[in-house]
């Protein structure tokens, strides 16, 4: 729809095209709509991408500018610095940022594996991906019993209040000694 109704004077903001897809599909295909709207369109557009191809689009197209987040590496962590800088991105912190969003070790342990082997394009003896097999795979299957874990006692006392039977001061009184309970925490 956006291509179809844009304007020189509209403001698109495009977060991720292509993605969902196959990644020389994705690539082609935000290609061609960066293109499509620089060329035709000729509209002021953010293009948000995970594509870092898509960063040649500067040396052909003269009103392609590429800028990127900038970030420090520090103890195998990444910080996102919240500052816009000029240029296209020089690494990819797709691992660093699943690993800050919450999941398991042994699944940042079996990415960080996997790629590696896919940037060295390694095989096994029998000429399949090495990916394919390894001990790590196993650990990163291994889902911790989210059901055993136990609720906070807090958490337990919250659920068993009767708010109906309570005045407001009683309430605040209770979540002032509640508030102190997970402090000691």
């Amino acid at each position: 729809n956006i291509l179809h109704n844009a304007t020189g004077r509209s403001l698109i903001i495009l977060d991720e095209i292509g993605r969902g897809t196959s990644t020389f599909d994705g690539i082609s295909i935000a290609w061609a709509v960066a293109e499509f709207i620089h060329d035709r369109i000729r509209a002021r557009t953010l293009f948000a991408t995970h594509y870092h191809e898509l960063t040649e689009l500067a040396m052909t197209l003269n009103g392609v500018r590429n800028y990127n987040i900038a970030v420090k590496e520090w103890n195998d962590q990444v910080i996102f610095l919240r500052k816009i800088v000029d240029g296209g991105a020089d690494k990819s912190y797709g691992i660093q940022v699943a690993r800050l969003a919450g999941l398991p070790p042994g699944v940042i342990e079996r990415s960080r594996e996997v790629l590696a082997n896919l940037e060295k394009s390694e095989l096994d003896e029998t000429g399949e991906p090495v990916i394919a097999h390894s001990e790590n795979k196993e650990k990163a299957l291994h889902q911790p019993d989210l059901f055993a874990a136990r609720p906070h006692p807090v958490i337990q006392e919250i659920k068993e209040l009767d708010l109906q039977t309570m005045t407001p001061l009683q309430a605040l009184n209770l979540l002032a000694e509640l508030k102190k309970k997970l402090e000691k925490d």
